[in-house]
């Protein structure tokens, strides 16, 4: 092939590659973001991820398949990461339920937490339905947060072996390891993790849960308790990062809601889509009196037709990441300059 022959070949390569890459993305941030628990910290690997691609596609091996070839680099890259970040944790992972309500207490670091991730960045509209249960699963607040219990390495080889389902030998060949250390690594993360998952029988149609939803958010802004905790499983939880204070029990929740009823009412909530099931930003009214501003993003978790789960993020960074205005207007009202 002449010269210019090999010069289309390259930039038509480049082109195609740059497609694939594309596709990739969402399912490359899904296990970065397992491996990190965070959003942020899953763009920054995902970014260096695609800059290694880049500079290294020159070496890449057209025998192996461009997929698991990303997944190695990012894998990598996490690991490399992880090496100098703390564990990321939900309050209930690091202390006992407070018994009623009380001060939060003092904020800790953002880098402290497991934190929420939109689906549009990980789920894309496109996947296909066989897959789309196992991957919100695989994305659900509690799995990524009992992830963040294991070593770096057991975390690792446990995403490549149950949830990508690679084969030991591959594992090991990426991770330098023998095949003996990846099983080893692998039992001993199976035993860290929580054994038990929803029965069928309690888990929730999608339709189910946002009409589960839509009742939540008509009690909240109405901001009708009894509605409220009639919603919530009896052994219900509510935590609310950055602050490691947490409740359980449907009536230590309705304690708090009354608490905060003054700082509460009159605000707004938007549904969101969310770590694989729903949620919803959380607008307070601001100092002025002139609209709603961001207050939280709650990640609500689900199951037999109740509420098992509030996880209210108390973290306004959070809005942009799913496309959220910092600033409502109040409803009934014209919209003011934020």
């Amino acid at each position: 092939m002449n010269e210019d022959g090999a010069s289309a070949d390259r930039r038509f390569d480049r082109a195609a590659l740059e497609e694939q890459l594309a596709v990739l993305r969402p399912e490359i941030t899904r296990h970065c973001y397992r491996m990190l628990g965070s959003p942020f910290d899953a763009e920054d690997a995902v970014q260096e991820t695609m800059l290694r691609a880049w500079r290294g596609i020159g070496g890449f091996e057209r025998r192996a398949a461009l997929r698991s070839w990303l997944y190695a680099i990012a894998t990598n890259v996490c690991l490399e990461q992880l090496r100098q970040a703390r564990r990321r944790a939900l309050p209930m992972d690091l202390a006992d339920p407070s018994p009623g309500p009380g001060p939060l207490g003092t904020a800790r670091a953002a880098d402290a937490w497991v934190q929420p991730i939109p689906d549009a960045r990980v789920l894309p509209a496109d996947l296909d339905p066989a897959l789309i249960t196992v991957e919100r699963e695989s994305i659900r607040l509690a799995f990524v947060a009992a992830l963040q219990r294991l070593t770096p390495r057991q975390r690792a080889v446990l995403l490549l072996r149950d949830v990508l389902g690679w084969r030991a030998r591959e594992v090991a060949d990426l991770l330098g390891l023998t095949e003996d250390s990846v099983n080893a690594l692998l039992r001993r993360g199976r035993a860290a993790m929580p054994s038990r998952r929803p029965a069928a029988s309690e888990t929730m149609l999608d339709g189910e849960q946002r009409a589960l939803l839509s009742r939540y958010i008509s009690a909240f802004e109405r901001f009708d308790i009894t509605a409220l905790v009639g919603l919530l499983h009896d052994d219900a939880t509510l935590s609310m990062p950055p602050y490691g204070l947490w409740l359980r029990g449907a009536p230590a929740v309705a304690a708090w809601l009354r608490a905060g009823e003054a700082l509460c009412r009159d605000g707004a909530l938007v549904p969101v889509e969310v770590n694989g099931g729903v949620g919803v930003a959380q607008y307070r009214r601001d100092a002025g009196g002139s609209g709603l501003r961001a207050f939280a993003l709650q990640v609500v978790e689900t199951s037999a037709g109740r509420i098992d789960g509030l996880h209210v993020f108390l973290l306004p960074e959070l809005f942009p990441l799913f496309g959220l205005a910092e600033k409502i207007p109040r409803p009934g009202r014209t919209a003011t300059p934020a």
